[in-house]
């Protein structure tokens, strides 16, 4: 499957508990005005959570694969050059310390910790961490989906007007918006968390059926897609071809399976 040895799953699980349980819960509903600071603006936030988290991970995560090098979100957001690396030969750790950063900074517990590892532009091995009630989930390329143990499946399909899903408009264009906003009044219930990681969480527990994503940073997607396709789900962009963690620009699709797809992307889009 891969041209290295994937390291132990739960190793890895372990040490984003523990980065975790130092790194960011100390700061959860404790964080003044200091410990937050604007990155592109009021809606895009980095707090000391983020990066003594990120910090930690690095390191750490490297000595677990020699040879590997890693993309973290606050080391991208100060140097774009960090996300050429996930072109290269070499494994790649994609870290997001603190997914739903502006949920955090608010003390609401809908955040999480994403890790991603991919080769040759390919991700191969996911984790999504919940701090607050330990979840964490778990995929390797080819093994299934796992959540706290159990191996999990998406919902089952249902009709339209029955499905359940997060669908943003944010950081798409504003024709596109227009329209997601009226087409989206003949599916279910939207619940947008503002945390993709959390999002794919209710896709893994079963209780959403698809999530529409624009703007594909690897740090948000790369597990999450994976963990989605190791479920049973299916994505793709909206123009039909493959998610790979190396796109940066397009919008994603995901749904029970390729039927229900085509029937949400019907919806949307046709």
């Amino acid at each position: 499957m891969t041209d290295f040895p994937l390291p132990d799953l739960d190793r890895v699980s372990d040490l984003i508990r523990s980065v975790a349980r130092t790194e960011i819960m100390p700061y959860f509903q404790k964080l003044d005005a200091s410990g937050i600071r604007q990155k592109t603006g009021p809606t895009d936030l980095v707090t000391l959570a983020d990066e003594a988290a990120e910090r930690a991970l690095t390191p750490a995560l490297s000595a677990l694969l020699p040879g590997s090098r890693v993309i973290g979100e606050e080391a991208a957001s100060e140097d774009e050059r960090v996300l050429d690396r996930i072109h290269g030969d070499d494994p790649v750790w994609i870290i997001d310390p603190v997914d739903g950063t502006i949920n955090f900074a608010q003390g609401r517990p809908m955040f999480a910790v994403i890790v991603a590892l991919a080769c040759k532009g390919e991700t191969v091995a996911g984790w999504i961490h919940d701090p607050v009630d330990g979840r964490m989930a778990t995929a390797a390329k080819g093994q299934g989906a796992w959540l706290d143990g159990h191996q999990v499946h998406v919902a089952p399909a249902v009709p339209l007007p029955q499905m359940v899903g997060a669908l943003s408009t944010r950081f798409c264009a504003e024709e596109m918006s227009r329209q997601l906003e009226e087409r989206s009044a003949g599916l279910g219930e939207r619940a947008c968390l503002s945390s993709a990681a959390q999002e794919y969480l209710r896709l893994l527990e079963g209780r959403a059926h698809y999530s529409l994503y624009h703007r594909l940073m690897p740090w948000d997607h790369a597990a999450g897609v994976l963990l989605h396709a190791e479920a049973g789900g299916y994505s793709a962009l909206i123009d039909g071809t493959p998610y790979r963690p190396g796109l940066l620009r397009g919008s994603i699709l995901l749904a029970p399976d390729r039927d229900s797809w085509r029937a949400l992307h019907g919806q949307l889009f046709g």
